[in-house]
Formats: C-alpha cells, sequence, structure tokens
C-alpha cells in the first residue's frame, strides 16, 4: 500500500493459527473534512481523531447495514464529543463545548465523563452499553468496554498528530482453532506484547501491510482487501425543511418578518440551507401540499 493510499482506510486481518482477529485504521481526508468548518484547538482535534479512529475500528464488527455511534460526555470543558460510523465506513463527527480549550492529554478534556458506545441497525433494533471515562487513554477506557460486554480480551491502541489519525485492534475470538485455555491465552499475550512494541509514529505513518510485517512476520496472517473511509454528513434540505416545518408557524411567521428568511447550517459539515416563506409548506401561498 502506497503513502498515497495509506489515509482513510481500514484493513481486517486475521491470525490463521490462532483465535485472533485485528484491524488497522488510517485517516486523514475523511478527518479533515470532520473538523474543517470549525474552529477546533489542536487538543480537541486529536480528541475527534481517537474518536473517528476507534468508530471506525468498531463499526467493522456490524454484520447489518446500521451504523455505531461513539460519543462521550462530560461536565468537562469539552460537553459532547461524537462520532458515527456507518456500515459502509461513511463516517461524521462533532465536539460541542469549549473547542478552543488545549490540553496535553486531549482526553483531559472529557475526564470524568461517560462513554457511550449505540449500535443501530437499519430500521431495527439499537443498543447502547455506557463506561466511565477515566483516565487519559480512550484507548483503556474501550478495552474495559468490550471486556465487560462481549467478556472477550480487546485491546486498542489510537493516535494523531496534526491532520492524521489512526488505529489499531486486537480481539480474541471465541475458542474455535484453539480449545486449550493456557495455549489460547499465551497465544494473545504473544500477540498484544508484539503490538505493545509500536509507537505512536510507526501506526500513523507506516502502511498497513509493512506495519503488520513489522509486528507479526512469523506469524501467519489473512488480510482482508482495504475499505476505503470517507466523510458523509447525513443532512439534506429535506431534512432540514422537515425540522422547521416542526416549529410552530408563529415562530416561523416571527423569523421570516425579522428576517426575510431562515437560514440554517448543517452543525457538523457547514452546509448552507436557506428557507424562503414559499418554500415551508406552512406558510406558502398557495399551500403547498405534501
Amino acid at each position: 500500500m502506497s503513502e498515497q493510499t495509506q489515509h482513510d482506510t481500514s484493513l481486517r486481518f486475521l491470525f490463521e493459527d490462532a483465535d485472533i482477529r485485528g484491524e488497522l485504521v488510517h485517516l486523514g481526508e475523511s478527518l479533515q473534512e470532520i473538523t474543517r468548518s470549525h474552529a477546533y484547538s489542536k487538543s480537541t482535534q486529536a480528541l475527534l481523531g481517537q474518536f473517528a479512529a476507534a468508530a471506525v475500528l468498531i463499526s467493522n464488527n456490524l454484520k447489518y447495514r446500521g451504523k455505531i455511534v461513539l460519543q462521550g460526555r462530560s461536565e468537562g470543558p469539552i460537553s459532547l464529543i461524537m462520532v458515527e460510523c456507518t456500515s459502509e465506513s461513511e463516517i461524521r463527527g462533532i465536539a460541542r463545548g469549549d473547542v478552543a480549550a488545549e490540553h496535553e492529554q486531549p482526553l483531559s478534556l472529557i475526564t470524568g465523563g461517560q462513554l457511550a458506545i449505540t449500535i443501530e441497525r437499519e430500521g431495527g433494533t439499537r443498543y447502547q452499553g455506557i463506561v466511565a471515562l477515566d483516565g487519559n487513554s480512550l484507548s483503556a477506557a474501550l478495552d474495559n468496554y468490550f471486556l465487560q460486554s462481549e467478556q472477550l480480551n480487546t485491546r486498542f491502541w489510537l493516535a494523531t498528530s496534526a491532520d492524521c489519525a489512526a488505529g489499531m485492534v486486537l480481539q480474541q475470538l471465541p475458542a474455535q482453532l484453539q480449545q486449550a485455555a493456557q495455549e489460547r491465552e499465551n497465544q494473545w499475550e504473544t500477540a498484544r506484547l508484539l503490538a505493545e512494541t509500536l509507537t505512536p509514529q510507526e501506526l500513523l505513518e507506516l502502511p498497513s501491510a509493512a506495519l503488520l510485517h513489522r509486528l507479526y512476520h512469523e506469524h501467519p496472517l489473512r488480510l482482508f482487501e482495504p475499505t476505503p473511509v470517507t466523510f458523509k454528513c447525513s443532512c439534506s434540505r429535506d431534512r432540514t425543511l422537515g425540522a422547521l416545518s416542526s416549529l410552530p408557524v408563529a415562530d416561523l411567521e416571527e423569523i421570516i418578518a425579522e428576517q426575510g428568511a431562515i437560514d440554517m447550517t448543517c452543525e457538523m459539515c457547514g452546509t448552507p440551507y436557506k428557507f424562503e416563506r414559499n418554500d415551508l409548506p406552512a406558510l406558502a401561498e398557495p399551500p403547498l401540499l405534501h
């Protein structure tokens, strides 16, 4: 994989002789699209990068169409940080609060908060799990979440730089190739300890195949085709009009009288929408049928 194709991809892999799966993700332009229309500090951008990389890693567990929502809430400088990733690897995200705040450890901006992981199946069920956001590591919070919710050893590594983010996850799968408990534990510890030698710079800069060779050249791996990751916001003119239509007619009349039109901007992607009186079904003359 070349340096050019390194960014905005995720790569799944399996150990051929152990019940362990893994995934690597690199984000560049897709992450920049999330932050481009906002005055985020470097710390807030780094935090969004960690959340974005983690959301992509988690989303590839989906066995159906839907999305993962990774959300942190706190009483700290950043009151909300949220990233969505669909089963098609489309991401978007936002931070709210004192988004200009800086901290040497970005997670300290939401220390003492809660991390919620929501799985939404398209047209179906919705599941949410919550874990405390303690310490200075989002990866540690995720490790704890998966150990509690799935009772499977899971380890995340996350790194960010000025304009990109990267992440890796290892997860021990239910016994299939190896039934002996001690051997399973040995295999997991070997894979984990080798991954612990990885530096943030290597995670950010090495192409995925080269990184995996560096870590596991003595272990047979099955690599899948890389999946592209893209930024995509689900906002639209119709959705924005639907939100406006839920407001009382008197409020719409007041805004139109004061401003001549209603200007709305998507807080996720910064796309502007403008609605004049005749665009609004409740105020149009003659009334719009819908």
